[in-house]
């Protein structure tokens, strides 16, 4: 048995309150490339459900661009590593590694042959650096800063030039080839976040957190002209071309997108994204000359059509920001086509998938659960069969999903949660406290088994109130209706983290902290399978059932996915390096296909044929 990667959904890009987001995009403006976590995502503009990660980082990733070549992009990261790799195969063939920062690389620049990189940062002896692509070696200095480099651009056109800005206020000019400081420029008072040389060269451009943006010579730097933003004062927090060089559109922290006009220093366009803190934006970079795209803080990707006339409509992107940490499939009557997956994050924030026809209009479509939801990291997503799914989250609550809403059912836990079941009956929620009982019905009552529960499965039958149920090492089998223990079974070598009922319930598969998986025979009360399923190197987290029940798919924090088969119980496929940082979820798709996440934020699809 082998696998096959199927369609990626993405996760969106990371963002920081008062940090400048760095957004980029190829040479044909189609893919949009952005760094979340040690992930870098492209991003097919025209299909966006169509995207590829890069995850060779071995730290967490701070900026990527595109070669204008389009063949190789340079990604950099939080140790002051650059990679640059091969973009035209599916494998990208790493071209060179190296460190020329000792600290956080907070931007970077390609020249116009895409031979030369500058890069800029928090490195401690020094704050810039030029470097060849293909061998690494040093192609001048970028110099004259007495802190931190934020932002970088490089003239694509001879005579060369670069331009940096920093939080020393200042932006530096340097003359090339090699790359050396010439002048100083002191326009801005405060943090310089962004800085940008047009497509044609004539002019550069830098915003700050003073809220001005200036235009200077593109080889002079002379400083050509300041826009009127009239009594807007709030940052500016980044900048980018049209590609006619006859624009430039800047992202505010104010929630503004404005488009300026280079000649007249005046706003042609702009859009009001909204007021609240979430809605500030980090980022902008214009992919074509009708696609301007744009960073919220809360994460979403803003898509607006410069042909419109109405500032009231775009378009929007959603996707995870931070680490998914559950999620669960809602299927529909008719099987797999139209299912519904939900993941939650470590923000509290739950997203939803649509899972239509591979590749179709709507397949992998994600939006946000609307209305009320979770404050803290969500512990565990549910679904009872019959359309309803419930979260729970370390904010001591249990709720309802519904559609694309949460609904008006919300439970209080006792204590903090570690795993929710359902049925069309009761909720169950596994905490420290113990196994809570909630039953759907107003006219019953709610308890709690006083042992304190590590997870939590429900037996999947229309009308049974079987459930399992970990305690330390030991797997509890019981029934509600009346509150009985059936059987109990202590096998495992390590706390019983994950468990899951085949779909007919007469199987339960039992995961542990060891890395350890069991399989329980429920009818005949026993183990079947004690010390076969032990390939995971870290804790089995996650664990799903085909539907016909013949495979068991277990997600561990490891990085890897792996079938078992309980026919034949000595072969496995293993998926290793499937999310870095770990697998936090699984679920299948049918008998063949499965969909996982993990602490990359992304949500993979795969085909693991029998």
């Amino acid at each position: 048995m082998a696998y096959k990667a199927g369609p990626l959904y993405p996760c969106n890009p990371a963002t920081a309150r008062s940090e400048s987001t760095k957004l980029g995009v190829d040479p044909k403006g189609e893919r949009l490339i952005y760094t979340n976590g040690r992930a870098v995502i492209i991003r097919d503009l025209n299909y966006t459900s169509l995207a590829h990660a890069y995850t060779q980082h071995t730290q967490i990733a701070t900026v990527a661009r595109f070669s204008p070549s389009g063949y190789y992009c340079a990604s950099a990261d939080v140790t002051g590593n650059v990679r640059i790799w091969d973009v035209t195969q599916p494998d990208n063939n790493l071209k060179l590694g190296i460190r020329p920062l000792s600290g956080k690389i907070s931007d970077l620049a390609w020249d116009g042959e895409s031979k030369r990189i500058i890069v800029g940062g928090e490195g401690k002896d020094k704050f810039g650096a030029a470097f060849f692509m293909d061998s690494g070696s040093s192609c001048g200095e970028i110099v004259g800063h007495a802190k931190p480099i934020n932002a970088l651009s490089v003239r694509h056109q001879r005579p060369f030039r670069a331009v940096s800005g920093s939080d020393d206020n200042s932006l530096i000019l340097h003359t090339a080839v090699p790359f050396k400081y010439d002048k100083m420029i002191n326009t801005h008072n405060r943090f310089v976040r962004d800085v940008a040389f047009s497509p044609n060269g004539e002019l550069f451009a830098s915003v700050a957190s003073d809220g001005r943006l200036f235009f200077y010579d593109g080889k002079s730097g002379e400083v050509k002209g300041e826009v009127d933003r009239g009594s807007a004062s709030s940052s500016l927090m980044a900048c980018s071309w049209t590609p006619d060089s006859a624009a430039i559109a800047t992202a505010g922290a104010d929630g503004i997108v404005s488009i300026w006009d280079a000649s007249t220093l005046k706003s042609t366009q702009s859009w009001t994204v909204g007021s609240d803190i979430s809605s500030q934006q980090n980022g902008v970079v214009f992919a074509n000359a009708n696609t301007l795209v744009s960073i919220s803080l809360s994460g979403v990707l803003n898509l607006f059509d410069t042909r419109e006339s109405t500032s009231t409509k775009w378009r929007t992107l959603h996707g995870a920001t931070k680490a998914i940490t559950a999620s669960s499939i809602s299927p529909t009557q008719g099987g797999e086509e139209g299912a519904t997956f939900y993941a939650g994050s470590f923000d509290g924030t739950i997203k939803r998938f649509d899972l239509g026809e591979s590749f179709g209009e709507k397949e992998g479509t994600c939006t946000e659960v609307e209305g009320t939801g979770h404050t803290g990291q969500i512990a565990g997503i549910t679904s009872d069969g019959k359309g309803k799914v419930w979260s729970a989250g370390w904010d001591d609550k249990v709720s309802s999903i519904e559609g694309q809403a949460f609904g008006s059912s919300s439970l209080p836990t006792k204590a903090q949660p570690a795993g929710v079941a359902a049925t069309s009956n009761a909720v169950y929620v596994a905490t420290s406290s113990g196994l809570e009982v909630h039953p759907v019905s107003s006219n019953n009552t709610s308890y709690i088994v006083k042992d304190p529960t590590t997870a939590v499965a429900a037996h999947p039958g229309p009308n049974s109130d079987t459930i399992a149920y970990g305690v330390g090492k030991k797997v509890i089998v019981a029934t509600t209706s009346p509150d009985k223990t059936l059987f109990e079974v202590e096998d495992n070598k390590g706390d019983v983290l994950s468990l899951a009922f085949s779909s007919d319930g007469k199987y339960l598969a039992a995961g542990d902290a060891a890395g350890r998986i069991i399989l329980i025979d429920v009818e005949k009360q026993e183990t079947t399978v004690s010390s076969r399923w032990t390939f995971h190197t870290g804790r089995v987290v996650a664990l799903a059932w085909s539907s016909d029940g013949k495979r068991l798919a277990s997600a561990g924090l490891d990085e890897g996915i792996y079938i078992w088969s309980r026919e034949k119980v000595a072969k496995n496929v293993a998926i290793k390096n499937a999310h870095p940082g770990g697998v936090s979820g699984v679920s299948w798709l049918g008998d063949e296909k499965i969909i996982t996440t993990g602490a990359d934020g992304c949500v993979r699809n795969w085909t693991v044929p029998v």
